[in-house]
């Protein structure tokens, strides 16, 4: 028995509505934004005086996270998951490095 009605279902349609909704694509906008709002985090651990204050134990559980989802998104074949988590995969990434080699 399925936890979720096919309505909820990432990757289906519950009948009548259009394949791609408006919530997806507020979703692909916000996914593609919210890195582009890291990027000046990224920029600021590579070449500001020093990556100080950065928490390594945050990036590192938003790099898990990114990981734990990216391994649901191939899963499911759901490349709006998939493809977000390499881009948050690559900027948590820059960060851990940028602090580790940096700080």
């Amino acid at each position: 028995m399925p936890l979720m009605s096919p309505e909820c279902r990432p990757g289906t349609s519950g009948g009548s509505e259009p394949s791609t909704s408006r919530l997806d694509n507020v979703l692909r906008f916000m996914s593609i934004a919210t890195m582009v709002m890291t990027l000046p985090q990224v920029y600021s651990v590579w070449a500001g005086a020093s990556p100080g204050g950065v928490s390594l134990l945050s990036w590192g559980a938003y790099l898990l996270s990114a990981c734990l989802w990216l391994a649901y998104g191939l899963r499911k074949r759901d490349k709006m998951i998939y493809l977000a988590c390499i881009g948050w995969i690559a900027l948590d990434v820059a960060i851990i490095a940028g602090v580790l080699l940096r700080g």
